[in-house]
Order: structure tokens, then C-alpha cells, then sequence
């Protein structure tokens, strides 16, 4: 999709950004080639930081595309803020409940609509002591399976300078460096038309979060640990476990 086809919401959500985004921060946009231009796609980056999904969609609007983020579905019950939203084709997610089934029909359309969505497979900005990827969560790999869509892997670093998840301390510095760099898309063949069953889903997965943990490498140009983090387990209380 060009970026002139937009129509007037999504000019104006760029409008209201991209020029913020220029003073906050120093870009440097690496493989930008990897990007399909057309078609439907899932890009998949790491989660330094709050602030990186606005790096992320910079990125991926001077790629050429409208990135499609999945957000809450209660954003979108939020005046304003809703229609907002649905102007400018993101998309809502239920969680734990019967309508996720709904959520995962409306990534599959709009993939097959050509669209650019972007998942997120940790789930939340990564835990991992030095900000390395942590494992990752199977919605991508399924969504894949499912869409036979490519599945591109993204890797961000400096927005962390900006907002530090480990200190939640937000920055005002003018042209923070960041940088951003997209691989080939992961190699998934083996398992096109598998069954998505768990063990399937999580090799899948492994093989997604692998790729994206060299780019995070090269752009800090250091080794990514050799087994991915696992976050903590939530610790049960007494009262919950009698429950």
C-alpha cells in the first residue's frame, strides 16, 4: 500500500507523530529492503521499551507500509480514543475470553487484506536483565500457520534511553539515537501445513524469537545468550492455591 493512498485519518496520525519523533529522536534505519511493500505480512519485533512501538511504526511507515498494531480491546470502548483507533486500522484483541476466536479473525483478514500487522511475540516488554529478548509466545507462529504469511523479524535498540522499563524513568532528550533493522523473513517451511499443535506452535516460536535475538546482536554488536530467557512464574499464594 503507498503511503499516498493513506486517506485523511492516517495522514493525521502521522502528521501528529512523525514530526514529534524527528526532534526526540537520531534515526538510523537499517534493511528497510526486508519490508515487503505489498502484501500481508507479520513483523515481529523485540520489547525494549514502552516507547518502542512508536520507533517501531516509524520505521515500518518509511518502509512503505501502515503498520497494524494489536492493541486491548477495552481501548477501543474509550470515547474518542475508539473511533480514533478504528480510523486509522488497528486492531483490537480480546484476552481470555470466548472472543478471542474474534480477535484472531479479524489478524487473518487483515492479512489477507494485505496488511503490515505487527505482533509483538513476548507479549510485554522483555524481562531479561540487559534488555535481551526474552522466549517468546505462540500468537505469531499460529497466526503464520494459519495465514501462511511471511514472518519478518524486527530488532530495535536505543528506546530503552528513552523510557527504561527496568527503571521506568522517562527521558526528554533531544535525538536519542535509536536504530532499527529488519531481517529476511524467518525460514518456516518445515512446518507449512503442520498441525498446530503445541510442540509445533513453540518450535515455531523458537525459531522466530532466534532470529530476532541475532539482529538485536548485531545492532548492539555483542552475542545473544544461547538460551532465551524465560520470564519469572507468578508466584501462587496460599489462598489462591486453596482456591
Amino acid at each position: 500500500m503507498a503511503q499516498r493512498r493513506l486517506g485523511f485519518w492516517r495522514r493525521l496520525a502521522a502528521f501528529l507523530v512523525i514530526p514529534v519523533l524527528k526532534v526526540w529522536t537520531s534515526r538510523t534505519w537499517l534493511s528497510m529492503e526486508n519490508i515487503p511493500r505489498s502484501g500481508g505480512v507479520i513483523i515481529v519485533p523485540n520489547h525494549v521499551s514502552h516507547f518502542d512501538p512508536l520507533v517501531v511504526a516509524h520505521y515500518i511507515y518509511g518502509a512503505g507500509r501502515w503498520p497494524r498494531f494489536l492493541g486491548k480491546a477495552s481501548l477501543w470502548k474509550v470515547p474518542v480514543l475508539g473511533g480514533f483507533l478504528r480510523k486509522v486500522q488497528q486492531i483490537p484483541v480480546e484476552r481470555g475470553s470466548v472472543e478471542a476466536v474474534k480477535s484472531l479473525d479479524a489478524l487473518i483478514e487483515a492479512l489477507h487484506s494485505g496488511g503490515a500487522v505487527v505482533i509483538y511475540p513476548e507479549g510485554t516488554t522483555t524481562r531479561e536483565p540487559d534488555l535481551w529478548p526474552m522466549r517468546g509466545k505462540t500468537g505469531a507462529a499460529r497466526l503464520a500457520l494459519v495465514t501462511g504469511a511471511p514472518v519478518v523479524p524486527l530488532a530495535n535498540w536505543g528506546p530503552q534511553e528513552i523510557f527504561d522499563p527496568r527503571t521506568s524513568r522517562l527521558r526528554f532528550r533531544p535525538r536519542t539515537p535509536v536504530t532499527v533493522t529488519a531481517g529476511r523473513p524467518v525460514d518456516l517451511s518445515r512446518w507449512r501445513g503442520a498441525t498446530p499443535t503445541r510442540a509445533v506452535l513453540e518450535e515455531m516460536t523458537e525459531a522466530i524469537m532466534h532470529d530476532i535475538s541475532a539482529l538485536v546482536g548485531e545492532l548492539r554488536g555483542q552475542q545473544p545468550p544461547a538460551v532465551l530467557y524465560d520470564r519469572p512464574r507468578r508466584q501462587i499464594t496460599n489462598s489462591e492455591d486453596a482456591g
